[in-house]
């Protein structure tokens, strides 16, 4: 998944990321409430990890205009011990579920994962293309009983690809999938994953199409 970490501790939000990029997600850390209400406006996550107090925007208001825009994005929320009433504000205004500083990766992780496991019941855990299937919940792809050893990476471009089937999907839009938003990474990076991923997936009827100068886009071909 793409999440957003928005945590002014600037130590607490890059430990967050690490931790999940290691997990294979990818992770935009905004350290500012008027930085992050803008981003999520104009990219979008898979799922925030909110702070309450944040210097401008609180993470209450930027909850309320997520919701107020009609986007069901899973949110957490990360509270001190003493925030009772927001917290409880926080759940009232739409958060899915909130966590009491401090607390262990572990349990954060495992959070996400309950978190994700709901959004995909809601739009199918499993998503079948060309000769292959894709369980959301394992980040398995299989064909038939045999399972894909694909890389995160490519992974991470495969569910981006999956997300926008039909459509082209910029370079852009892969190098913050897979890195995250302002990474200090060339955009020539993605291409060799994109190579490595299309000849995994050719001899099962699918295929990634280059659109040049424009992108690339999944396609079922046989």
């Amino acid at each position: 998944m793409r999440i957003a970490i928005v945590e002014d501790n600037e130590a607490l939000a890059n430990a967050i990321a690490y931790r999940l990029q290691d997990r294979g997600h990818a992770a935009d850390v905004l350290y500012d409430g008027d930085e992050a209400d803008a981003f999520l406006a104009r990219e979008g996550a898979d799922l925030v990890v909110l702070d309450i107090n944040l210097p401008g925007r609180s993470g209450l208001d930027i909850l309320r205009a997520l919701r107020m825009r009609g986007e069901g994005t899973p949110v957490i929320l990360l509270t001190a011990r003493s925030e009772t009433s927001d917290r409880v504000t926080g759940l009232d205004m739409g958060a899915d579920d909130y966590l009491v500083k401090p607390f262990e990766m572990d349990e954060l992780e495992a959070r996400i994962r309950a978190l994700s496991r709901r959004k995909n019941l809601e739009y199918g855990a499993r998503e079948s293309f060309g000769a292959l299937e894709f369980d959301r919940n394992t980040r398995q792809v299989s064909a038939g009983d045999n399972a894909l050893d694909i890389p995160r990476r490519e992974l991470s471009i495969l569910e981006c690809l999956l997300e926008r089937r039909g459509r082209i999907v910029s370079k852009a839009q892969l190098m913050d999938q897979v890195y995250g938003v302002g990474a200090d990474v060339d955009d020539t990076a993605i291409e060799p994953h994109v190579s490595r991923l299309r000849r995994r997936l050719a001899p099962h009827g699918v295929s990634i199409k280059t659109a040049r100068g424009l992108g690339y886009m999944l396609e079922v071909t046989g």
